[in-house]
């Protein structure tokens, strides 16, 4: 009796569903569709909804173990501890070079999967250990007011999606069937402040700024193969970007193909009942969101969604359908067998933040840094500065450096740091707080100052004053910016510093996420630089220029207007007198702009057709020559604009640009590619884009206001 037992036990075991071999969806030779199609045949529905929150618990009895959806790396790996801190986005947009980007990404990815495969060995699986990440934040950075713009890549449709596509391929590897990880473009779509009212707010863009502004950049991710789509609080059109089926299906998986899973912002489907008020019940929000096309619930309302099934407001169909997506996505990360080698398994811990990737943080400050202003009195000279006084909260601020959805890093270099380890052991360094961010009741530094060689002040905002909701302790406005100039005090400070040292060469030093006004700052001082929020090496960063080891090259990826009443209305979506599209203003610095420890000219522009159709490609030559005397790198912009048009035209846009490092007196020849049909405009009659026939003005310049060289072309 017992020989037939201990058979029976053991054909159990072997066929024991937790074993791998008796599955197909267990097969790494079959596709990731397939694979999930025959583990969805497995699952209860139950277990189909479970699988459907950020927080995926294990299904034990098919060996599937538990996964958090939830990652961020905007920036670097952020908010799991020690990772190699990279310049927030808006400094990226500033190098204009999505190559550096590209490697910035891949590096990340390495971190992430070193930093995963050691959290599973601990059989941690908590938030932050995994592998898709929701990054990147494409959206328009339409107003410098909003608090979160710092995540973005600037103001421009077409630099936002070069930037955008750059990181999704670095970030997810070259295999589309193999991700080193998952990115995310968020936040889909028209998001962009204000932050207290994100929860209900309907944005009404026109349909020509909806489909040129706020929508080419995910179209451009979509394309790139992005693996996932996270739709926005806000509404769209009367409905929840998160409800919407005309953005969700139509656009997204309908219009542009989308395949990958769509995930919903956090709690984002709680507000279809708390903030716009389309639903009273938890189950109607659970069927709302996953009818629409929502995969992923950051949040707990698809705890609910059994519940709709059982009420009959959605088909177990219409869950197997939205389940799909989000197993593909597990299969190609290599998540539901973690003991099964993958591609990426030989990643070594010690990858992060290694000294590879922390000069590469290094090589993102320096280009990121801008030049806005220089009489004459930068690069410093260290073999003759005897005195030199260093003053201001940034120059000792953390969180300056690393802005926000942040890794941490044990090789922060401040301001202070990184000048200090630049000059040598004969130069006097004194230095002091300057003021207190939030009181303007005591100032300090002036006698200091007025025995030195030359002052630096290092000034600006941090995410005490702006960011996400509720972030910024400093900021009564859920994270938003009310006025876009500096604080009184900081203004006040740098005034009074002149006013005792007139004749001191005085350096300022600005930091920030996004655009500041800063006219006085820019009258006042002999030199400006604007260093966002530089990531882990800024100091080193920002010494190699101050003493001219570094030649500036950072550009402005958005507008610096002159004050805040230059702007619209915050909650006005359309973009009429906005960025440099539209704005019809004179800027304190224009989109493109930085200075540089040299001159570059141009020459010699040409353009292979004069008259052309949609489907021609235009070939654009242009020369540049370095006329200095110090090696540097120039950004060329390539911009459009059309003559004529039947409808409101941008005044310029952004078509192509190229970092070129030049020697002095070197001349190169860059090529541009434009196709014809880049130059096309959304129609509102046919819905769709056309190319207008008529003149258009191909300009080649070092920014958006200083357009060297131009010429015209006609399309038929």
């Amino acid at each position: 009796m017992k020989k037939p037992a201990l058979l029976v036990l053991c054909l159990l075991l072997i066929s024991s569903p937790g074993k791998s071999q008796d599955y197909p969806f267990r097969d790494p030779s079959l596709s990731p569709d397939e694979r999930a199609g025959d583990l969805i045949r497995r699952l209860t529905l139950a277990e189909k909804t479970s699988l459907m929150l950020y927080t995926s618990p294990a299904v034990d009895r098919l060996g599937i173990p538990a996964y958090n959806w939830w990652n961020e790396c905007l920036h670097g790996v952020a908010r799991a501890g020690r990772a190699t801190v990279f310049p927030e986005p808006i400094g990226l947009a500033a190098t204009f070079d999505d190559s550096l980007v590209y490697r910035i990404a891949s590096a990340i990815g390495d971190e992430a999967r070193a930093k995963h495969r050691e959290a599973v060995r601990k059989e941690s699986r908590q938030q932050y250990t995994g592998l898709s990440f929701w990054t990147p934040n494409v959206n328009i950075f339409r107003d410098p007011r909003w608090g979160r713009g710092q995540e973005t890549y600037g103001e421009d449709p077409y630099l936002t999606s070069r930037m955008g596509v750059a990181f999704v391929r670095g970030l997810q590897g070259p295999d589309p069937l193999h991700l080193k990880a998952a990115a995310c473009a968020k936040h889909f779509a028209v998001h962009s402040g204000p932050e207290n009212t994100r929860h209900e707010f309907n944005a009404l863009p026109g349909e020509r700024d909806f489909r040129e502004t706020y929508l080419p950049a995910f179209k451009a991710l979509v394309d790139a193969g992005v693996e996932s789509v996270m739709c926005a609080y806000n509404r769209l059109y009367d409905q929840p970007c998160c409800g919407s089926k005309f953005l969700l299906a139509d656009i997204l998986r309908g219009e542009w193909g989308f395949q990958g899973h769509i995930v919903s912002d956090c709690w984002a489907l709680y507000d279809f009942i708390t903030g716009h008020k389309m639903v009273k019940e938890r189950y109607e929000a659970a069927a709302m969101g996953a009818k629409a096309g929502v995969n992923l619930n950051c949040g707990f309302i698809y705890k609910y969604l059994q519940e709709a099934v059982e009420k009959g407001l959605i088909t177990e169909k219409q869950v197997d359908e939205d389940l799909r997506p989000l197993l593909r996505t597990r299969f190609k990360l290599n998540l539901v067998d973690p003991d099964d080698p993958g591609p990426y398994d030989t990643i070594s811990p010690d990858v992060v933040n290694c000294e590879k990737h922390r000069m590469l943080a290094f090589e993102a400050a320096a280009k990121s840094i801008v030049l806005l202003k220089n009489n004459g009195v930068l690069p410093l000279y260290g073999d003759t500065l005897r005195n030199l006084f260093i003053s201001g909260p940034m120059a000792t601020d953390i969180p300056a450096l690393h802005g926000n959805y942040n890794g941490l890093s044990a090789n922060f270099v401040t301001f202070l740091e990184g000048i200090i380890r630049k000059v040598d052991a004969g130069t006097v360094v004194e230095s002091n707080q300057g003021f207190l961010l939030n009181s303007d009741s005591s100032f300090q530094g002036f006698w200091q100052a007025a025995r030195a060689d030359a002052v630096i002040l290092c000034i600006g905002i941090n995410p005490l004053f702006e960011g996400e909701e509720g972030e910024a302790m400093y900021n009564p406005e859920g994270g938003d910016r009310i006025r876009i100039e500096l604080p009184d005090n900081q203004v006040r400070y740098v005034k009074l510093m002149r006013e005792k040292n007139p004749a001191k060469p005085i350096i300022v030093v600005v930091t920030g996420g996004s655009a500041i006004a800063l006219p006085e700052i820019a009258e006042t001082a002999d030199a400006l630089l604007f260093a966002w929020y530089p990531g882990e090496q800024g100091g080193n960063a920002l010494a190699d220029i101050l003493f001219g080891d570094v030649n500036p090259s950072g550009r402005l990826p958005v507008t610096f207007y002159r004050s805040t009443a230059d702007l619209p209305p915050f909650d006005d979506y359309r973009m009429q007198n906005r960025t440099y599209r539209y704005f019809t203003g004179t800027p304190l610095f224009p989109f493109g702009f930085g200075l540089s420890y040299t001159a570059y000219g141009y020459s010699g522009l040409e353009i292979n057709k004069t008259a052309c159709s949609g489907q021609d490609i235009l070939q654009i030559t242009v020369s540049v020559r370095n006329e200095g005397s110090k090696p540097g790198d120039e950004v060329v912009q390539l911009y459009a604009r059309q003559q004529e048009g039947t409808t409101p035209v941008p005044i310029r846009s952004l078509k192509g640009f190229q970092r070129v490092p030049l020697r002095a007196g070197e001349t190169k020849k860059i090529a541009f590619s434009l196709p014809v049909r880049d130059l096309a405009s959304w129609s509102p009659e046919k819905h769709a884009f056309t190319v207008e026939p008529g003149i258009y003005v191909i300009e080649i310049g070092s920014s958006s206001a200083d357009i060297r060289l131009s010429g015209e072309i006609r399309v038929r």
